[in-house]
């Protein structure tokens, strides 16, 4: 890859690496913002609209925040995914979530911006879709791919999407479930 990093082959939760954009296979779990492994990144997990007050919540169930700031926390903690230590780094060991600059930097390689060089490049990222902040709902499985980064920027947290179209980062709701691929540190 361009950073010159070592990246997981496949996503978070995936059992392969992608044969097609469309390998479902490959597209692993969807992620809250800086929440750890704790079974809500599960696509069929339970759901709750209960804010959890703590960094790790007592339970599994995908936090349904449907009013402003939209995040899963109250209030709102950006530590919980910086670096390997971060406090709920849901990566292996040695691994953590890749930044804004790393994730935009494969991506300004990539033969086109949009899905199909998403696929071609060296990390082969399918179209994973993502889990609504309001109901917990799949969207875009498919079409879409949403990609965490641990930056921030006030209530905010910053992803890698892309469609057959277009791909770029962009400010993104930390109650969304997104898919994770990790980079080693």
């Amino acid at each position: 890859p361009i950073t010159g990093k070592t990246w997981m082959d496949r996503n978070l939760g995936a059992s392969q690496v992608a044969t097609s954009s469309t390998d479902a296979a490959a597209y692993g779990d969807l992620y809250q913002w800086g929440r750890g492994a704790d079974g809500h990144q599960c696509r069929n997990s339970a759901t709750t609209s209960t804010l959890s007050s703590a960094d790790q919540p007592s339970h599994g169930d995908f936090i349904i925040a449907p009013n402003s700031p939209y995040d899963w926390r109250s209030p709102q903690n950006t530590s919980l995914w910086q670096g390997m230590n971060g406090v709920n780094n849901p990566c292996p060991n040695g691994y953590r979530l890749p930044t804004e600059t790393e994730l935009n930097a494969e991506r300004l390689s990539w033969s086109s911006t949009n899905a199909a060089g998403a696929l071609s490049s060296p990390l082969k990222l399918p179209v994973a879709g993502s889990r609504g902040r309001n109901n917990g709902l799949l969207f875009v499985v498919g079409s879409n791919g949403f990609y965490w980064s641990s930056t921030f920027s006030g209530n905010l947290s910053r992803a890698l999407a892309f469609d057959n179209s277009f791909a770029f980062t962009n400010f993104s709701d930390r109650a969304f479930g997104l898919t994770i691929r990790c980079i080693k540190n």
